[in-house]
């Protein structure tokens, strides 16, 4: 599984929209590399931002 893969779960999973450092320590990945797949998620609008500062997959 790659971080993409896992970042995206750690959010659906939530359940809820999540900020980087939840999907940090609920992933156990470092917090450069989410803020890596952060910034690709975005640019393929695979995520949405609901409320500021926190983001879910998109629909």
């Amino acid at each position: 599984m790659d971080s993409k893969e896992k970042v995206l779960e750690v959010m659906k999973n939530a359940g809820k929209p999540v900020s980087a450092g939840e999907v940090e320590k609920l992933s156990g990945l470092d917090r450069k590399e989410v803020d890596k797949v952060f910034k690709e998620l975005k640019k393929e609008e695979a995520i949405v931002s609901p409320v500021r500062c926190k983001w879910e997959p998109a629909k």
